[in-house]
């Protein structure tokens, strides 16, 4: 039953954060200084700012979340982002308007909960890690 899960996990991890990069961050990298010039800004911090925090939570963190490393923590500028927009840029959405980016959220969160599986490079870094510590 956990290799099913772990299967599962990944699954999550990879599909999930493929879609975040591919429809928000990549066009965000690719055309950063348009998007600079049309980006919301509701914390102030200026377009570039804005654009670049973005970039981090939207290609950075899914790349490492993909590989199962920092997992939890690679979500957390995710979640983050994703409530900014929800809650700041975008309070007047219905359920029905902002239902990708809920969804999101969710899946998000849950891989904060649970983590990146048994089936990660970060495992794999740590265990390699943990063995040359104990190896002296």
């Amino acid at each position: 039953m956990r290799n099913t899960v772990d299967w599962a996990l990944l699954f999550m991890r990879v599909s999930v954060s493929l879609m975040l990069m591919l429809v928000h961050g990549l066009p965000k990298l690719l055309h950063f200084n348009q998007q600079v010039q049309v980006i919301e800004d509701p914390l102030g911090l200026g377009g570039a700012m804005t654009v670049s925090l973005a970039i981090f939570a939207e290609v950075l963190c899914p790349l490492l979340i993909i590989l199962g490393v920092f997992t939890r923590l690679a979500c957390l500028p995710v979640i983050v982002l994703l409530s900014v927009s929800l809650l700041l840029v975008h309070p007047q959405w219905s359920l029905e308007e902002g239902q990708f980016a809920w969804l999101l959220l969710i899946i998000f969160i849950a891989l904060t909960i649970a983590g990146g599986g048994r089936i990660a490079a970060g495992r794999s870094f740590f265990a390699w890690q943990n063995n040359l510590r104990w190896s002296h």
